[in-house]
């Protein structure tokens, strides 16, 4: 922010969250600026819609630029919709601010067909009083989130109440300076935000390459100039001549399933208990932190504790994630696998744990396209017949654990471009939030800033 200059003189706001402000601003509560409506005053969720409905929004159901996206929200029948329409209209400018839950996020949103908003939800209708993007930026403060953290600590479930809502203090300028603040991180943000898109596409592209560097490891092996075959098995193609075709089920010893206790929120601590969330395998890469502890009320079941070698399995997740693999690197004898993660004993003689995890990675994904199934696309399973009758080329072992080595020193390539990214990505998101923060308070004089 050093290229920004104050504002000449300064005053006490008389509020904790913003400080000193420039003299001539004024310090309001959002009630004074706005309407703040609850969408649902009687905290009753509607019945949802059985067959086609209307849909009940949530923060997740809004993009960045306010446009809603009906295909990820839920849906419910028309009297819902019928009991807000007659309560409050959603206009051009309008903010939802999310109070229970995930808290904050204000985004603009945009009217578009009929639609109700979820109980987790606040409108705000900026007045004539305050600039409608101005308000906005102000919600998405550091000094907004202060205050959210303030009301909302001690609760067991993040929340807060509409007149803690209509309660916060934000800094305004006049009407013409909002819009010239507005005008300016118009400007910034959008550079910002594109920046960070260009950075997380070039992650998604850093990943791609990694899984076409592991696919192709996997299948063809590291010799170009190795003698190929046919597999036999249309979708396998030609494979080195030297490879074997075989099944998972003769690889391995055995495969199973945990179990599903009703577990505490928190992961297990050093000394307790802890049963697996079948997202420890999303990424290829074990995650032990993916967890929930086992209340003391339960007794443990060692027989499902992870032992060095073991391949966990995604069983039941999105169908983006079912099949997900990783193999276990060490000892984990207090962590339980659930009944969602399917858990193979490998014959160690005849593959190793990393390649065969590796191979149930890449082949899976086309087993898992054609044979899971579920109810709906939020959740699928894939039965342990997949996964046992599963077509593998398998290559010596020697050459397994060369493959594994030449894969581990590339992806760790990959990686370390990735970490720099995101670290990147981390650096451009806090100089946004500074800056929306600095001139919303009056930290920097945006005034005639070309």
């Amino acid at each position: 922010m050093s290229h920004y200059d104050p504002y000449p003189e300064y005053k006490d706001s008389g509020a904790a969250w913003l400080g000193d402000v420039p003299e001539h601003w004024q310090v309001k509560r959002v009630c004074h600026v706005a309407s703040v409506i609850d969408p649902q005053p009687d905290h009753r969720a509607p019945t949802l819609a059985l067959g086609d409905g209307f849909p009940y929004i949530g923060i997740r159901d809004i993009n960045d630029d306010g446009s809603v996206n009906f295909l990820t929200a839920r849906k419910i029948e028309e009297h819902a919709i019928i009991k807000q329409e007659e309560n409050f209209s959603i206009d051009d400018g309008d903010i939802v601010f999310c109070k229970v839950g995930t808290l904050g996020f204000p985004r603009h949103i945009k009217p578009h067909g009929r639609l109700a908003l979820s109980a987790t939800l606040v409108l705000i209708k900026p007045s004539d009083l305050i600039d409608q993007k101005y308000l906005r930026y102000a919600l998405d403060a550091r000094c907004t989130y202060g205050q959210i953290d303030f009301f909302s600590s001690g609760s067991t479930r993040a929340a807060l109440s509409i007149e803690q809502i209509r309660g916060f203090n934000i800094a305004t300028p006049s009407l013409s300076e909002q819009r010239e603040i507005s005008v300016h991180l118009d400007l910034e943000t959008t550079r910002i935000d594109g920046l960070v898109n260009k950075k997380s596409r070039f992650i998604e592209l850093l990943r791609e390459k990694r899984q076409a560097l592991i696919t192709h490891a996997v299948t063809k092996g590291l010799d170009s100039n190795a003698k190929m075959k046919d597999s036999g098995v249309p979708w396998l193609e030609e494979v080195p001549a030297h490879w074997a075709i075989t099944y998972v089920k003769r690889v391995i010893v055995s495969i199973g399933q945990g179990w599903s206790p009703q577990c505490e929120s928190h992961p297990a601590a050093d000394d307790e208990w802890g049963v697996l969330k079948v997202g420890c395998v999303n990424g290829e890469r074990f995650r032990a932190a993916e967890n929930k502890a086992l209340p003391l009320t339960l007794t443990p079941k060692p027989e499902f504790g992870l032992k060095k070698g073991d391949v966990l399995v995604s069983r039941a997740n999105t169908r983006e994630l079912v099949g997900s693999c990783a193999v276990i690197t060490e000892d984990f004898p207090r962590l339980m696998i659930c009944d969602k993660l399917y858990r193979l004993i490998v014959n160690n003689s005849k593959v190793s744990p990393a390649f065969l995890a590796m191979l149930i990675s890449v082949y899976g994904r086309r087993e898992v396209e054609v044979e899971a199934n579920g109810a709906s696309a939020s959740m699928v399973n894939i039965a342990q017949s997949v996964i046992l009758n599963l077509n593998v080329a398998l290559p010596p072992f020697k050459e397994q654990l060369e493959i594994i080595s030449a894969i581990e020193t590339d992806s760790a390539h990959i990686d370390t471009l990735i970490s720099k990214t995101l670290l990147s990505i981390d650096l451009l998101k806090e100089r946004r939030s500074a800056l929306i923060t600095a001139a919303v308070t009056g930290q920097i004089d945006l005034r005639e800033v070309g």
